[in-house]
């Protein structure tokens, strides 16, 4: 397996075509110089050691080193070997509600983007536990399986909008049953879903899918997000917004979060419910909670160790800038006619 230490350093291969317009024209006013000296084969006679083919042989030899230079930054690494890690923690699901909703402001920025910065610093402070992320609206979606990948499950954190799941509503049943599914196992003691949604669940039965959890021993801790009082939902188009939500009467649709709703999946379960607010919105008193469950030890194959190869670009680098040193310009008049480079 092959990693780079600093992939973002990659960025430097810009370099590459920017030096390559700077000689293409440095050569080229070169050119215009000596036709605006004298006559092109008279000038030639006057320089029988100037070489037309060795300037290019030099840059050549020159973009390869800076090539290689930028591969030894970002220091490419190799799995040296691989042994079985036992890793003891906990699996949490993260049910996170993207219904269309969750873009009212009532929290800022909004609902849902105050809801992934939350679980983004709940993820950096997970040691070994494992993580998984469901995604509901009118649907479920299973968007991360359980991983140790922290770094993986954060990137796709990211990604996700109102448009990860295309069926909308709020199906909470729907999302606990996704969320069992995932966590599916023998053993189940040491199992948690954390939901977090504004709790307008109008299309399912979400407290029997959350007996049917606390028969199984999976605890459901809740979070509600967004205001008793409530909030319009915006429609956005490229960033903007031009509108707020409507019904089929015109009026404008206030989206409000149902606690009642989300106190009850939490106490069926043994969990804890959170209204969503601070930084964290009650996130960090949750992992607490999850801490006293029984932890579980899950074998897990791993890169152990990892040795890093930019000493061989490094040096290539280097190879090639001594080369660029001795490889003259002009012609060596006591090597002329060896015409290693052919002009």
């Amino acid at each position: 397996m092959i990693r780079f230490e600093h992939p973002e350093l990659f960025y430097l291969y810009l370099l590459v075509p920017i030096l390559v317009l700077v000689f293409l024209i440095s050569r080229y006013l070169r050119e215009r110089n000596l036709r605006a000296f004298g006559q092109e084969s008279l000038v030639r006679k006057m320089s029988p050691l100037l070489s037309d083919k060795r300037p290019y042989i030099k840059f050549l030899l020159v973009l390869i080193a800076v090539s290689s230079i930028v591969m030894g930054l970002a220091n490419p690494q190799t799995g040296s070997r691989m042994e079985e890690v036992h890793i003891k923690g906990a699996d949490i699901i993260i049910a996170l509600d993207v219904s269309r909703s969750m873009f009212a402001q009532d929290m800022r920025p909004n609902r849902l983007e105050r809801a992934k910065l939350a679980v983004n610093r709940l993820i950096d402070r997970l040691d070994q536990d494992r993580i998984g992320i469901v995604l509901f609206a009118g649907t479920a979606q299973s968007q991360v399986p359980l991983t140790t990948d922290h770094n993986a499950a954060k990137m796709i954190l990211r990604t996700a909008n109102t448009n990860s799941v295309p069926v909308q509503g709020t199906a909470i049943e729907l999302a606990i049953e996704r969320s069992l599914l995932a966590l599916q196992d023998d053993k189940m003691h040491n199992k948690a879903i954390i939901i977090i949604s504004d709790g307008e669940s109008h299309e399912d039965e979400p407290l029997q899918a959350a007996r049917r959890a606390a028969e199984k021993g999976v605890v459901i801790h809740t979070i509600g997000i967004g205001s008793l009082k409530g909030a319009p939902i915006p429609i956005e188009e490229n960033g903007r917004i031009t509108g707020y939500l409507r019904d089929q009467e015109g009026n404008t649709v206030i989206s409000r979060y149902n606690e009642q709703m989300l106190r009850e999946i939490a106490e069926i379960t043994g969990g804890v419910f959170r209204h969503g607010a601070g930084a964290d919105i009650g996130l960090d008193e949750i992992l607490e909670q999850i801490r006293t469950l029984e932890q579980e030890t899950h074998d897990t194959v791993l890169f152990a160790e990892y040795e890093s190869r930019y000493q061989v670009f490094v040096a290539l680098a280097l190879l090639l800038l001594v080369a660029d040193l001795i490889i003259l310009e002009r012609k060596n008049k006591y090597l002329a006619k060896i015409n290693i480079f052919g002009s």
